[in-house]
């Protein structure tokens, strides 16, 4: 007797590696967004390639080395030896946010390249952490001596002064006065991985919504209501990319479900519109 087993899909995998907050398994999540765009992928070996720098930066490490000298020697590792930053050529390509093509260029945008960088951190001790910081993805990094604020770009540290100047035009676009700013340390408020994944899809998001690529970016909101089921504005933004590829019932199911559920929706006529256009189709 042969037992034949359907192996999951992509978004079942997906499901299933961010079920649980705990020891969400935020490397191999990363980089399973990239299965919508190239499903030949190997997971495995991607989680093979950082074991293996992870093994090269651990023998370059000092005996006994602090908290701070881990993090130098991780910073010339990763920025000056293996040469990771910026994809300054095309930083809105979907590539950037994918970790095995990052591995593979050393090229790719703060919140990816600090993906990669934290896994190296765990790898040798450190305790650090990604803020969703406005605009720019950030790191932040426990040493005896206290925080460093870095830049995933570069390892650069930032400064006080530097962070409210990142601040500054943010502040001036929510048409808030400088007493009304909420102070700074609010804003480097560790990021789950569950808050790192979404920021990742939504980057994502936008880049398929400008190239009007309807197919990709519809496997990026079915990723993104697995990961929040409860944000329904996702449903919303799948309702509408499944009207425009025509699958008129399922467009009406998560239209329907974003006007049941969603608090307050500022577009609530609108999209009730939709609904009846929607039904009124033969």
């Amino acid at each position: 007797m042969s037992l034949n087993f359907e192996a999951p899909s992509a978004l079942e995998h997906f499901r299933c590696l961010v079920r649980e907050d705990l020891d969400l398994p935020l490397l191999e999540a990363a980089a399973s967004l990239a299965l919508d765009a190239e499903p030949a992928l190997d997971l495995q070996d991607v989680l093979f390639q950082v074991d293996s720098l992870a093994a090269r930066l651990r023998s370059a490490l000092p005996q006994g080395a602090s908290a701070l000298q881990r993090t130098v020697v991780l910073n010339e590792f990763f920025y000056d030896k293996l040469g990771f930053g910026v994809n300054a050529n095309d930083f809105a390509d979907p590539a950037n946010s994918f970790v095995h093509r990052v591995l593979a260029t050393r090229k790719g945008i703060p919140i990816s390249l600090a993906v990669l960088w934290l896994e190296l951190a765990t790898a040798i001790g450190l305790k650090a952490q990604g803020i969703s910081f406005p605009g720019h993805f950030l790191i932040k990094v426990h040493v005896d001596e206290g925080l460093i604020i870095q830049d995933p770009l570069t390892g650069r540290g930032l400064t006080q002064d530097a962070l409210q100047e990142r601040l500054e035009p943010f502040r001036e676009g929510w048409g808030l006065a400088q007493d009304e700013m909420a102070p700074l340390h609010l804003f480097l408020v560790p990021a789950s991985s569950r808050e790192i994944l979404e920021r990742m899809l939504r980057n994502l998001q936008t880049i398929h919504a400008q190239a009007e690529d309807a197919p990709q970016l519809l496997a990026v909101l079915h990723r993104l209501i697995v990961l929040r089921p409860q944000e329904y504005s996702h449903y919303r933004d799948r309702g509408l990319v499944l009207a425009q590829l025509g699958q008129r019932d399922a467009a009406l199911q998560d239209l329907q479900t974003y006007v049941r559920h969603a608090p307050a929706p500022h577009d609530l006529p609108l999209i009730e519109a939709r609904i009846e256009l929607l039904r009124a189709e033969p």
